[in-house]
């Protein structure tokens, strides 16, 4: 059970477009201890489209979100990661959706939130969909894919090696 997702973080990354070059930066995993200071964090860093901050958590779900100016978007990867953890509950809540009933219902595992948060930037709604639901992929497996698919995936790696040491 997880009631310090703090502690549980296995990475935040931020990334953003500046005058055409990707950056990618490592954060400190309390800047994810909740939805609220992450969503702060990442107005802080604003590049040419927004930014996209990624959340990986105990190999068990990641959340993607992205801030375009006062736009906030949210995809879960996995909504059954809501009955154990705060995070992807307050995910949730900013979705106005329930949280599912059991965890262990693999039929009940799929993404919640907008699939066509980086369709603007190359990856379209059906190809997040099915990452999502490779259920044989690890959270930053899924993260990586996505950061190879936008252009940004050997910055991402470093990025996320320096936040795990």
């Amino acid at each position: 059970m997880a009631d310090d997702s703090a502690t549980a973080i296995d990475f935040a990354v931020v990334t953003y477009l500046e005058e055409g070059c990707w950056r990618v930066s490592s954060l400190a995993t309390t800047a994810a201890r909740d939805l609220d200071t992450f969503v702060r964090t990442l107005r802080q860093m604003q590049g040419d489209i927004g930014c996209i901050g990624s959340v990986s958590v105990d190999d068990d779900f990641f959340i993607l979100v992205r801030v375009v100016g006062d736009e906030v978007r949210y995809l879960l990867s996995d909504v059954t990661a809501a009955t154990d953890w705060p995070l992807a509950r307050e995910v949730l809540d900013e979705l106005a959706l329930p949280v599912p009933i059991d965890e262990d219902d693999e039929d009940q595992a799929q993404p919640a939130g907008d699939l066509t948060i980086v369709a603007d930037l190359g990856m379209a709604a059906m190809e997040m969909g099915a990452l999502c639901d490779d259920l044989d992929l690890y959270p930053d497996e899924m993260l990586s894919k996505i950061a190879e698919r936008l252009g940004y995936g050997p910055a991402f790696q470093r990025a996320v090696e320096a936040s795990v040491g």
